[in-house]
């Protein structure tokens, strides 16, 4: 009996049934094959789908991106506008990004090198007093005065060095910051922590508040204004400087402040937009905490060694006692007569300003 037989009977050979069989396990070229259970599935979601044209389960072609050149090249070429403005002017970049946002400058501890930037040049109002001016990044009160670490010096403990440094700071507060005081008051707490046993200093101190002169104004060791005349605007002084310190004579403890006080302030008895002055005032102080075992002094107190400032916005002319800002046709006269000085440069050394002629400083920026 034959290998198989046709449907009309006759014998196939067993080597053509024997091709037969090979054939039907590997899949005859060109026969049709069962369709995978995913192909089945995307099949059947189709033709639930009216109005849609099946695509081929594998036939997906990906868009294409849009194409950006000109963004691209536009972005390119404002980048390399910014760094060509950058290396030619960083100064002038750095007031356009300068705001209320941007961080205040380190606290001072050693002398600058060189002045603050320039800042955009904006004018003062009563909400913003210190617009326009590098004092509007600076602390206020006694925040921007830096005091160093305190260690042993001469006769005194490194706890000693640090109590002095503190009545030190609170000296320039009372005598710079004190609200009395600016508006005239005798600066009582300030004379206070000065040795009583100064004799110089202490006829000063007697003569100066009721007829001051060139050798005995009060401005000397303190900031005063006529209240009747100028009035400050806002409850904010803005400060920087710094206190250091070093062994002096007879071992005593020697503390050299520079602080500059920058005050805003306007016409008394007006209101609004007024014209508002920055009077800007730096002042260098030389103390001596003496050891008395050698110096003739009282606990707490210490003897002046040196006393000098630099003012601008302050008004020329013959002592009166108090600071006077110069307003109007006033403030045009004293910028024709003073001395160009910048205010805010504290990398130069203080020199001896007042409100004579021949010192007196026009502020080159306010």
């Amino acid at each position: 009996m034959g290998a198989g037989t046709e449907p009309d009977g006759s014998s196939r050979s067993d080597e053509e049934w024997e091709r037969f069989l090979r054939e039907s396990v590997a899949g005859a070229a060109g026969a049709p094959r069962e369709p995978s259970a995913r192909a089945r599935e995307v099949a059947r979601r189709l033709r639930a789908e009216p109005g849609r044209t099946p695509d081929g389960w594998r036939s997906h072609t990906p868009a294409r991106p849009k194409r950006r050149t000109g963004w691209y090249a536009a972005g390119l070429f404002a980048s390399l506008g910014l760094l060509a403005v950058v290396a030619l002017a960083p100064g002038r970049v750095a007031g356009l990004f300068a705001g209320a946002d941007s961080p205040p400058p380190a606290a001072e501890t050693a002398r600058p090198t060189g002045a603050p930037p320039a800042a955009a040049a904006q004018r003062p109002t009563r909400e913003e007093p210190f617009r326009g001016s590098p004092a509007a990044d600076w602390a206020s009160g006694a925040e921007g005065i830096t005091v160093p670490k305190a260690e042993a010096v001469g006769w005194m403990s490194a706890a000693e060095v640090e109590r002095s440094l503190a009545l030190s700071r609170d000296f320039l507060l009372a005598a710079g910051l004190d609200r009395g005081v600016l508006r005239g008051e005798r600066p009582e707490k300030a004379i206070a922590l000065i040795n009583p046993h100064q004799k110089d200093v202490q006829d000063l101190l007697k003569t100066a508040f009721l007829t001051p002169s060139e050798k005995n104004d009060p401005l000397l060791l303190f900031s005063r204004f006529r209240p009747s005349r100028t009035q400050l605007v806002g409850d904010t002084v803005k400060t920087r400087g710094r206190l250091t310190y070093q062994e002096g004579e007879h071992g005593a403890l020697r503390v050299t402040a520079d602080v500059t006080f920058v005050y805003p302030v306007t016409r008394a008895g007006t209101s609004g937009d007024d014209e508002i002055v920055r009077t800007i005032v730096r002042r260098e102080l030389v103390l001596s905490w003496d050891d008395p075992a050698k110096v003739i002094t009282e606990p707490g107190t210490f003897s002046v060694v040196s006393y000098k400032y630099d003012m601008t916005n302050g008004g020329c002319g013959a002592p009166t006692g108090y600071i006077t800002p110069p307003f109007g046709a006033d403030r045009r006269a004293d910028e024709a007569a003073g001395t160009e000085i910048d205010p805010y440069d504290r990398s130069a050394p203080v020199g001896q300003g007042g409100p004579a002629a021949d010192r007196c400083g026009k502020a080159t920026r306010s």
